[in-house]
């Protein structure tokens, strides 16, 4: 069988912090920041924690 790789895309994407919780950046800055106000942009510059449900799939994605 063959061996399991971690996910190299999701592997730059997030980061697994010491006690094991799941660091992402937020959604929805990609592109039309003119009609975002400028406290909306600061808030998601913010890295923010992934939920459980999601850290879940994130770290068997990563860890294999």
């Amino acid at each position: 069988m063959p061996k399991l790789k971690p996910h190299k895309g999701l592997k730059k994407r997030v980061k697994l912090t010491a006690k094991g919780k799941v660091k992402r950046p937020k959604a929805g800055k990609s592109h039309l920041m003119s009609g975002k106000s400028g406290r909306r942009r600061q808030r998601l510059r913010k890295k923010t924690e992934a939920s459980p449900g999601f850290s879940k799939n994130i770290k068997k994605a990563l860890i294999n």
